[in-house]
């Protein structure tokens, strides 16, 4: 099956996830077009391998041209996976904190996952994932200092470590838009079966991959505090409204009972 084939096969969904922001499912990973302008616009997030054709057929069918830009919220496998495809396409910049660009310039290796802690086959398996760094070389750059978004005017970009150190969330304080990258979830991302059916509630970030649990905490309860209206998460379906409102708090105020795995070398 080709990648373009992979829009309409069951691998993706899009959805009209605010005005101005489209979201793409790639198999079990979003990324997120922001419109910055009528017609320009910037990519967060680059998803699994194999989905190029699926990004990039959803730009041509939405924009007809490339974006400004491509903002990442942090660099694991799963949210970098077409980059090398993107960027021969493209040819644009690539921005990310810079406590992730070490992951992303080949100096250093992330973690690798930990499968010990549990709460499904998506937990024990990852040991196969990717954990080694990618070199983007000159074509990474740091994110402003300023939480200004390359590109987008109206965003700003939060630090919100814990899932990686230089994991990012991006913010529209006008309607209270939030792309939470992996700071929380969606869905229990550890579950295969809650991944498959796309069970929809809020959840902490993947347990296999996180390795400081103390600084997740900190940033779920600063994004609580945001109140947002709208999320798309890096896992699952787009939330809203008081479903969001009251889960995400929910979350913030009983963190270390739904989130932190009671076992893992991370703990």
């Amino acid at each position: 099956m080709s990648p373009n084939s992979m829009l309409n096969s069951g691998f993706t969904d899009i959805w009209e996830v605010a005005v101005g922001v489209i979201g793409l499912r790639t198999l079990f990973v979003n990324v997120a077009y922001i419109s910055t302008s009528s017609s320009d616009w910037i990519l967060v997030d680059a998803g699994l391998g194999m989905f190029a054709g699926s990004i990039l057929h959803t730009a041509r069918e939405r924009f007809g041209k490339p974006p400004l830009a491509i903002i990442l919220t942090h660099g694991h496998f799963d949210h970098v996976g077409t980059l090398k495809e993107l960027l021969e396409e493209w040819k644009v910049p690539v921005y990310a904190h810079p406590l992730e660009l070490p992951y992303l310039t080949g100096q250093r290796d992330y973690p690798s996952p930990d499968p010990s802690v549990g709460g499904g086959l998506m937990a024990v398996i990852s040991p196969l994932y990717p954990h080694r760094s990618i070199d983007l070389g000159d074509s990474v750059l740091p994110l402003p200092g300023d939480g200004t978004v390359p590109e987008a005017m109206g965003w700003k970009w939060i630090h919100t470590p814990g899932h990686s150190p230089g994991h990012i969330s991006l913010y529209r304080e006008q309607d209270r838009v939030l792309i939470s990258g992996d700071a929380f979830l969606t869905v229990k991302q550890e579950s295969a079966l809650a991944v498959v059916m796309q069970h929809q509630e809020i959840h902490g970030p993947p347990t296999y991959f996180t390795t400081d649990w103390t600084e997740a905490e900190k940033s779920v309860r600063k994004l609580a505090q945001l109140n947002p209206l709208i999320a798309l998460t890096g896992h699952g379906l787009p939330m809203s409204g008081m479903e969001l409102s009251s889960q995400l708090a929910y979350l913030s105020k009983n963190f270390e009972e739904m989130a932190v795995p009671d076992q893992g070398k991370y703990v």
